[in-house]
């Protein structure tokens, strides 16, 4: 259910690409399209990371809502679970963010390796979400700081491993999947990606 779900959410991207702009359009007229599109892309970005956390949720019946965190002074929301989750399974349900930012990376920059040559705001919305916002949650682990929800601290505390680490494991896929978008001839990097993210994975063995 999981991967028909995402497949059917990442195809949205080729789709919303393909879609012809109107005919006599304007430069500034397509530019304001062209914004919206990539804002669109980012926000399907944000509701596919929550979707993950969703998923698992209720795979494993755990009470899922919608619960307020802050950032400093900026207001925001997440998908909260009951707290009596085996270590496991809530190392599995804090990753699955990533794990879905992750696949959809692998699969814009499989199907589409010349992305960033391509016109597809949409796509480049979904992509560029899913780097900034591994490389934010890699940032706020290193220096341990934001709300006491955060993803990677949650990572941290169930599998004995230290935060900047877990950090390290999220920031890596990112960097490499950036590489591939702006070199996408570099295979040493394709292969790379996908280990950093298979191994990124496998720390789900170390939650106790």
């Amino acid at each position: 259910m999981g991967a028909a779900l995402l497949t059917a959410l990442l195809a949205a991207p080729a789709a919303a690409d393909q879609a012809a702009p109107p005919a006599g359009a304007q430069p500034n007229e397509q530019r304001a399209v062209d914004i919206v599109k990539f804002l669109a892309g980012g926000v399907t970005g944000l509701f596919l990371h929550e979707g993950g956390h969703l998923l698992l949720d209720v795979a494993f019946d755990a009470d899922p809502h919608v619960g307020g965190v802050r950032f400093g002074v900026v207001p925001f929301f997440a998908i909260e679970h009951r707290p009596d989750l085996s270590p496991r399974r809530e190392f599995i349900v804090s990753s699955a963010g990533f794990w879905v930012q992750e696949a959809g990376n692998e699969w814009l920059l499989t199907t589409r390796p010349a992305l960033r040559r391509e016109h597809a705001p949409f796509a480049k919305g979904v992509f560029a979400f899913n780097v900034l916002t591994s490389v934010g949650y890699a940032v706020v682990a290193f220096a341990r700081a934001g709300p006491g929800e955060r993803d990677t601290r949650s990572m941290a505390a169930v599998s004995g491993i230290d935060e900047p680490v877990i950090g390290a494991f999220v920031l890596a896929p990112a960097v490499l999947d950036g590489w591939r978008y702006f070199q996408p001839d570099a295979r040493w990097a394709v292969w790379a990606s996908r280990a950093a993210k298979v191994a990124g994975a496998l720390l789900v063995i170390k939650s106790r």
